[in-house]
């Protein structure tokens, strides 16, 4: 940080968007004319580099497809105080980066989420928003507290948690790993509401309702793997242990009557059922002993870092 000055950087991943680009960095040189503006092409096919260095902006490539994979080489490449990251297809609210940032700073905080608002049925599609609802609750059940819009991505950035963020994801499932990263860990975060608009003319989105939903979906379920495998793990444990009780009973019936197990196979898959059960518990038990250490590693170096 410069004197009392914190340096900005502003993050756009862009990917074929010749028609919005150059609106997208003129409005945050606008909103934020101190600010470093970088744009990340990721392999596009038509002039949205020449595009964005027009309007001004430090233009870097990405060759590996994917947003993931952008906002990985963008957290490790850039060196700033404060990130603000959006996309750009000009249809998060620039004007609102200020405020955002403001926010971040006064208040001490690692992300401030920009949740969206819209009232165009064509910014912001009926599935999407009905996915967004599901998953966002979904991760709020899972994690115990969540955000009122997981799959935004315009957000603003402290340093300790750019520099601390092992960023994993290769797609647009980035957003739900960034919002677990923070939960996990128990950053003091905050939402604004913003607005979100339609893309302007010429430019066409590249989500995918249903593809990408699956694979947000999945990334949820792999994290709460991950990051709460007791829990994941000893659910597996008891539904087999309660499935191996249920069919032990007719067989302890039986045999206490008769002194007999006529049903062997039945008796055998219920000793397998019970030994199945048994060892999931315990590797859930040993897992989450070794998420709990990487979770104090994460942590130190969250913590290697000064606060904004």
């Amino acid at each position: 940080m410069t004197g009392t000055q914190p340096r900005i950087a502003v993050l756009l991943p862009c990917y074929n968007e010749e028609a919005a680009i150059g609106q997208t960095v003129t409005d945050f040189r606008a909103a934020l004319p101190d600010a470093l503006i970088y744009v990340y092409d990721n392999n596009s096919r038509d002039r949205t580099i020449e595009m964005a260095a027009a309007a001004g902006a430090i233009v870097r490539r990405e060759r590996i497809q994917g947003k993931g994979n952008v906002v990985r080489r963008m957290f490790a490449d850039i060196d700033a105080d404060v990130y603000v990251m959006a996309d750009g297809d000009a249809t998060y609210d620039a004007a609102s980066a200020g405020k955002l940032v403001a926010e971040l700073i006064t208040e001490k905080l690692d992300m401030v989420v920009g949740s969206r608002i819209s009232d165009a049925e064509l910014a912001y599609r009926r599935g999407h928003r009905f996915g967004n609802a599901l998953l966002t609750g979904m991760l709020g059940r899972l994690f115990g507290r969540s955000f009122t819009d997981i799959l935004t991505g315009y957000r603003v950035f402290s340093r300790r948690f750019v520099k601390s963020f092992p960023s994993l994801s290769a797609g647009f499932e980035i957003e739900t790993e960034i919002s677990v990263h923070a939960l996990e860990l128990k950053m003091p975060c905050a939402e604004i509401e913003t607005r979100y608009y339609a893309r302007p003319e010429g430019s066409t989105s590249k989500l995918d309702t249903y593809g990408d939903g699956w694979r947000i979906l999945k990334t949820i379920v792999t994290l709460y793997r991950f990051e709460r495998p007791l829990w994941f793990f000893g659910a597996g444990a008891l539904v087999l242990a309660l499935f191996g009780i249920v069919l032990s009973v007719p067989l302890a019936v039986t045999y206490v009557d008769t002194g007999l197990v006529p049903r062997m196979p039945t008796a055998i898959l219920v000793t397998g059922l019970i030994i199945l059960a048994a060892l999931s518990f315990f590797a859930g038990l040993i897992l989450d002993t070794v998420v709990r250490g990487r979770r104090e590693v994460r942590r130190l170096a969250y913590l290697s870092h000064p606060a904004p």
